[in-house]
């Protein structure tokens, strides 16, 4: 991840870190992660770019222990605020980068990030991060939106509008590419969808001056097209859209313990 890559996303998220957490379906479907990740009470986990906490708390809940590392203080500050009301007492926070993880080799059993790969500038070396961390026979998780080849630059364009510190979204075969690369076992995949409302959305985002209406254009002119591929719509005079998120699971082999990437 470049200095300046970095910055940018420490200042997007900086922003966002309070509304963020308070955004409508940020708290859905993380039982299915967890059962998808077959967490259990003797557990070791790792949420890498944990954000405000959210999936790292409800893991917590189960988990022997979860850490949660974030490159945004602000974020992490979030995610300590977030612990304490839900009282939990078997977590540890860590501001740091994901490149390279600042854990020893097979140190987690399970290690999984949500909605972080398209910041990534090299997703297939963060995956390999998360790989060498997780011990033999544990499980690596992750959760993002994945598109059909034909809908990504549509896509990028209002994302990238919206939150500058977005990269690209990956297709469903570079997710699979990825963890193909990684020779990992038991692979796994599900989808579930998000939906939000875009003055919901707007407000909790941060993008450029002049460019929230750039956004709303696009998206509007985009209901019953769906060039995007975020399925517009109109309700009661608001726009709604959804996004796609794709979980992909894998098992780390018991006889790869040495780096990949």
């Amino acid at each position: 991840m470049s200095r300046e890559h970095n910055e940018m996303i420490i200042e997007q998220f900086s922003k966002q870190a309070v509304p963020f957490a308070k955004l409508p379906g940020h708290l859905n479907s993380i039982q299915m992660l967890i059962e998808m990740s077959g967490a259990a009470s003797n557990d070791s986990i790792l949420d890498v770019a944990c954000g405000p906490g959210l999936v790292a708390c409800e893991f917590a809940a189960i988990a022997n222990n979860v850490t949660g590392i974030d490159i945004t203080k602000k974020m992490i500050e979030q995610a300590k605020n977030h612990q304490q009301k839900k009282r939990l007492k078997n977590m540890t926070w860590n501001v740091g980068d994901v490149l390279p993880l600042p854990y020893a080799d097979n140190k987690f059993s399970i290690v999984l990030t949500r909605y972080s790969f398209h910041h990534f500038l090299e997703p297939q070396k963060v995956l390999s991060e998360m790989y060498r961390v997780c011990r033999p026979g544990g499980s690596i998780l992750v959760a993002d939106v994945a598109l059909p080849p034909e809908k990504v630059e549509a896509y990028n364009q209002v994302e990238k509008l919206r939150d500058p510190s977005h990269t690209k979204a990956l297709t469903h075969q570079e997710f699979e590419k990825l963890f193909q690369k990684l020779k990992l076992n038991n692979n796994r995949q599900a989808v579930y969808t998000i939906e939000v409302e875009l003055e919901q959305q707007l407000e909790a985002s941060f993008p450029n001056p002049g460019d929230d209406e750039k956004i709303r254009t696009l998206i509007e002119q985009d209901i019953g097209v769906n060039k995007i591929g975020i399925n517009a719509y109109k309700r009661n005079g608001k726009i709604y859209f959804s996004y796609s998120i794709s979980v992909y699971v894998g098992q780390k082999t018991y006889s790869s313990i040495r780096r990949t990437g």
